[in-house]
């Protein structure tokens, strides 16, 4: 039976790359996201691997819309041995300009989005008898604070940061039948990054150790092998995947 992961924010970016990577390693995969055109040109991507895709338009913020994507992808599929919450959105205001709705949308995104579709599919993976693995995508700067760049402010890394929390305690929780881990990127080349890296690029690569900047694929195999590492060991960790980002 083939293995079924949920990946959202998978339209395009990181989630992209992290959903061919699991595609590749066999798995089925359902996307959600807001961004129909870039969803289906990732199914069609996944398909032509050879692996079956759903996809799910969806305001990963919505609670009731996280429970209807997970008794569909159960319904169709009959299990799910794997979600990535992926989705997110930036905040480029500071404290004295960010209006409260800005702040509670940042929070429900990137934050709530983890929560929902947690609480959605956790009663799924517990009656597997191979139970289920969680990964969840924080951010460097739910450690760092942040830094000057358009992802970086207070609500985006109060959000991250939430993320590690929610990691750890449900890690207690859901344990031993669902390994649930978060990871922490440094600066990765995508769509949403875009902007930052053309205009600062060069100079950003100085002060990461390895000399570049990271892409969707870096993030994808750390993804992979918290999905299919066997035997595994691991949970309520993060990971931080930087490329040792010393000066930024």
């Amino acid at each position: 039976m083939s293995k079924v992961a949920i990946v959202t924010g998978g339209a395009r970016g990181i989630g992209r790359g992290c959903a061919l990577e699991l595609a590749s390693r066999g798995y089925d995969v359902a996307l959600v996201d807001l961004l129909e055109p870039e969803m289906q040109r990732t199914r069609g991507e996944i398909e032509a691997k050879g692996r079956k895709a759903l996809t799910y338009k969806a305001d990963v913020s919505v609670f009731a819309r996280a429970h209807e994507v997970a008794e569909d992808v159960a319904k169709q599929w009959g299990r799910v041995d794997f979600l990535l919450n992926d989705a997110g959105a930036s905040n480029a205001k500071g404290i004295l300009e960010i209006e409260e709705e800005e702040f509670d949308r940042t929070i429900a995104v990137n934050l709530k989005s983890c929560f929902n579709y947690i609480h959605a599919i956790a009663p799924i993976m517990l009656k597997q008898e191979s139970g289920g693995r969680i990964a969840s995508m924080s951010s460097l700067n739910a450690l760092s604070g942040g830094v000057t760049s358009a992802v970086s402010k207070h609500s985006y890394a109060a959000a991250k940061a939430g993320i590690l929390g929610l990691t750890r305690a449900l890690a207690k929780e859901l344990g031993p039948r669902i390994m649930i881990n978060a990871i922490c990127p440094g600066v990765i080349e995508t769509e949403l990054g875009n902007s930052l890296t053309k205009s600062r690029g060069e100079e950003m690569k100085k002060g990461i150790m390895l000399n570049r900047l990271g892409s969707p694929a870096d993030v994808a195999q750390l993804v992979a092998f918290l999905a299919t590492s066997e035997p595994c060991f691991i949970t309520g960790q993060h990971f931080v995947i930087d490329g040792f980002q010393w000066s930024c």
